[in-house]
């Protein structure tokens, strides 16, 4: 990935000696043309292409993003609530991350979002152990966390 941002950039600055200018807005020119170039030769080439990975980046942020808004909102109508009607409870997460980053982004994901909070990983780092202040059902909690972070870190990942 690294190697084609270069190459990337490499034919945005030829772009801009071609053109003869070398202002902010022919680099950009240059680096989409870069970004077309390397997108046709995909073939041809032995890695994969590295706008997939950004895409697939771009996409966890507005995931979690979302998914925040989301929990921000459940976690409010909680608290200002007259009635506290709430089932806490602790979930373990069996996750098929391989790397120990992954499993970390996972976790730090989960805890970043309110209501949620990652206790504690298993010993062989496979399940991660998680608060959360309403779990009426642990399966579909579970479902929805592979479903949605775990899903979106292994596009970024893979």
């Amino acid at each position: 990935m690294a190697f084609q941002i270069l190459l990337n950039i490499g034919i945005a600055i030829i772009w801009m000696f071609f053109r003869n200018d070398f202002s902010g807005l022919e680099f950009f020119l240059g680096y989409v043309v870069g970004i077309i170039l390397l997108f046709a030769l995909r073939r041809f080439l032995v890695f994969d292409f590295y706008m997939r990975r950004v895409y697939a980046i771009v996409k966890l942020i507005l995931l979690f993003n979302y998914k925040l808004v989301l929990s921000n909102i459940d976690v409010i109508k909680i608290v200002l609530s007259p009635k506290l009607d709430i089932e806490p409870g602790i979930i373990a997460v069996p996750t098929a991350l391989k790397t120990e980053w992954e499993v970390t982004l996972l976790a730090s994901l989960i805890s970043l979002t309110p209501g949620t909070l990652s206790m504690d990983f298993s010993e062989d780092g496979k399940t991660i152990y998680v608060h959360s202040i309403h779990v009426p059902d642990k399966e579909e909690a579970i479902k929805e966390i592979h479903d949605s972070f775990e899903r979106a870190i292994l596009e970024v990942t893979k």
